[in-house]
């Protein structure tokens, strides 16, 4: 927080809650103003200017989601949590939904309330750098305003699209450029996780508390403490851990293993999967509470023939990040090359792109990658979408193929060395052993 002064509004109309407001605040240094009702509040935001605004959800004269819908209108860039009843989700999930910063429920906890107040007012300090996208495609316009609009929310978000499109990508922007920036991001793909490690992992645990726990652990919750926890492919989660992970969520404390006592938890959760969330919700391979529960903004990440405009430049990207890592050399694309990948549909997207290019730079001469270099997968016509005469999709299996033939490849190339085989493909080794087992690989 750079300002030598911050300035809230408090909306309330039980004056014990407001005063418990303006003390906590007015010790972190933060000037207030408070407001019985909405009325009174809309006349001091016409007079002042305010950093943050706290509002109870049940007022006199309206509620705070009209409030939030007001602010919206009016003014965007001030940051207002509202105070909920505990245990009403559903109110506080509709604020965040409005536009709400964050949540806070009755009573209130003075340490959840200073860490809120702390990620708001840093708000004024975030730097923007969704120049990370690569591409100027109306859709990925589309998607840097949107990131740049949500990361000023703590909302959960969960990030859809197909496998290699760059959800970690946005999750980490989206993390970067919000009031959390300086605080961890922590990744977690749920997938490569052993169900049986699955709450040692995300909350923890105490020294003797099962066989093999031979000292104090730190969960990823702990580990992400004040920023931003990541759940990549999070429809991969069993049942049973879904249900502690909805309960951290909700309370925001956690329990580590072995341990009587619960720990509180700042934590922006964000979520992400290629398969589609709504459609495993209505299987019931995925909880209905903790799908609403994260999915309270939904952001998609277009595929890469969605914005073909933008092949070339990310190509030309990634050439050069090879050139600067490895080869020292920059490279030159033919033109037949270059239509090539135009009017390929890459149904494994830009990561799918990443692994035929930098397969073409070690397969090419004289620093030239021509079509023939790019071994684009025979089994798909050039610009043909994968869909059969009914039009149904099979892209799961599809993709499977795909990433099958690219990590047996690197297992080829690396000798079956899976620490380097790993290295190659940005990925951890649990993780490759996991994609191994997932896809049946096998040497010989």
């Amino acid at each position: 927080m750079h300002k030598d002064r911050y300035k809230a509004l408090i909306i309330d109309d039980e004056p014990a809650i407001r005063e418990l407001l303006e003390i906590t605040l007015n010790r972190m240094h933060v000037d207030t103003q408070s407001a019985p009702d909405l009325a009174v509040a809309k006349r001091l935001l016409g007079r002042e200017s305010y950093d943050l605004c706290l509002t109870d959800m049940r007022l006199p004269d309206g509620n705070g989601v009209d409030f939030v819908a007001y602010m919206q209108s009016h003014y965007p860039k001030v940051p207002v949590a509202v105070i909920t009843a505990h245990g009403n989700m559903e109110t506080a999930i509709t604020a965040l939904k409005s536009g709400a910063f964050d949540f806070i429920n009755k009573p209130v906890n003075l340490a959840v309330l200073r860490a809120l107040v702390e990620s708001a007012l840093r708000l004024h300090d975030s730097s923007v750098h969704t120049g990370l996208l690569i591409g100027n495609s109306p859709a990925i316009q589309d998607l840097r305003k949107t990131i740049t609009k949500l990361a000023r929310s703590q909302a959960p978000i969960y990030i859809c699209g197909e496998s290699g499109t760059g959800k970690e990508l946005v999750a980490r922007m989206i993390h970067e450029e919000g009031p959390r920036a300086a605080q961890p991001f922590v990744p977690v793909n749920c997938g490569a996780i052993p169900r049986d490690l699955m709450e040692s992992e995300f909350f923890g645990h105490k020294k003797g508390s099962f066989t093999g726990a031979d000292i104090d652990k730190t969960g990823l919750f702990q580990a992400a403490e004040g920023g931003t926890l990541f759940l990549d492919e999070v429809a991969e989660l069993p049942l049973p851990m879904q249900v502690k992970l909805l309960r951290a969520i909700q309370e925001k404390r956690i329990r580590p293993i072995g341990s009587q006592i619960e720990v509180p938890v700042n934590v922006r959760i964000l979520s992400a999967t290629h398969k589609n969330l709504a459609v495993e919700a209505e299987r019931g391979s995925f909880r209905q509470d903790l799908f609403f529960r994260i999915n309270v903004i939904e952001v998609r990440v277009p595929p890469l023939r969605e914005r073909r405009e933008d092949v070339l430049e990310i190509a030309a990207h990634i050439m050069h990040r090879y050139a600067q890592g490895i080869s020292g050399q920059e490279y030159r694309i033919a033109e037949a090359a270059m239509d090539a990948l135009q009017g390929y549909d890459f149904p494994g997207n830009v990561r799918e792109l990443e692994n035929i290019l930098e397969r073409a730079m070690t397969l090419c001469d004289e620093y030239e990658i021509k079509a023939g270099d790019l071994r684009l997968p025979q089994n798909q016509p050039v610009g043909m979408n994968m869909t059969t005469a009914s039009g149904a999709v099979n892209l799961e299996s599809y993709l499977n193929d795909i990433e099958r033939k690219l990590v047996h490849e690197a297992l080829e190339k690396h000798h079956w060395n899976l620490a380097a085989t790993a290295a190659s493909l940005s990925m951890t080794l649990r993780s490759l052993r996991y994609r191994m087992q997932k896809l049946t690989i096998r040497k010989g």
